[in-house]
């Protein structure tokens, strides 16, 4: 691993170059994000595989260490968020990181075509799909056009937050997280298989605007929530206990 230097007080875009460098098992594929993370909160990024060389030397053939299933949310750049670069992250997204076909059929293309390890669903705080849903729920009224079918698709996710009693938008957040993580593995039996073999993790990650900080709230398989949330994390003084599905 290399590094190109820069005048200044941040380091230069960090190179790396071939398959063998990406993290080829969940475990590791997670310690990458959450180290990644960690550099982007303390404002200490390295900007890693984002120089021409890298640029060059991925032309011919990507191999990706984790995907990323995200809200479309324009402050939610998971390769910013994760201190990353070209070829590293496998990214979907969409308002409210809602998971149809299209998106279940990415997340297969990525993990059993490009043997990435590692399946995040990145939720954040302040969810405006979230919102949406919800005020739709209360008033009774469906959005107009396709946004119908955003609001649709979280709206299990506030009666699971009903049932259980959750009425805050950060609280129902983490939920439709978890939601979306038990979509990903309860509609593709692909992805479930490859999680079972050991071969795949899948995490869901909620993301604070504010802190730029990442936090785990539901794991499958169990294990990996043992790693630490970033430093200067809230969460990393007062843990929340990620679910497991």
């Amino acid at each position: 691993m290399s590094h190109t230097g820069s005048s200044g007080g941040q380091p230069g875009p960090q190179r790396t170059t071939g398959r063998a460098t990406a993290p080829s098992e969940p475990t590791r594929a997670y310690a990458e994000l959450v180290a990644g993370n960690r550099r982007f909160v303390d404002g200490a990024p390295r900007h890693p595989n984002q120089d021409a060389g890298h640029r060059a030397a991925v032309a011919d053939g990507q191999h990706p260490f984790a995907v990323i299933v995200g809200c479309s949310d324009s402050r939610l750049a998971a390769e910013i968020i994760f201190d990353r670069g070209l070829g590293d992250l496998f990214v979907v997204r969409t308002a409210g990181h809602t998971a149809g076909p299209e998106v279940l059929g990415s997340v297969e293309y990525a993990v059993t075509v490009l043997g990435v390890p590692l399946v995040v669903v990145l939720g954040h705080d302040s969810c405006g799909a979230v919102q949406a849903a919800r005020e739709s729920a209360a008033t009774g009224t469906a959005p107009s056009g396709h946004l119908g079918a955003v609001v649709d698709a979280v709206l299990p996710s506030l009666r699971r937050a009903t049932s259980e009693g959750v009425d805050d938008i950060d609280g129902i957040v983490d939920i439709h997280i978890a939601q979306t993580v038990e979509t990903l593995l309860g509609q593709s039996p692909v992805l479930a298989g490859e999680v079972a073999r050991g071969r795949c993790a899948v995490v869901g990650m909620s993301y604070r605007l504010a802190a730029g900080a990442v936090r785990p709230v539901a794991v499958v398989p169990a294990g990996l929530a043992t790693l630490e949330t970033p430093a200067g994390s809230p969460e990393s003084t007062d843990p929340a206990a990620p679910a497991t599905v």
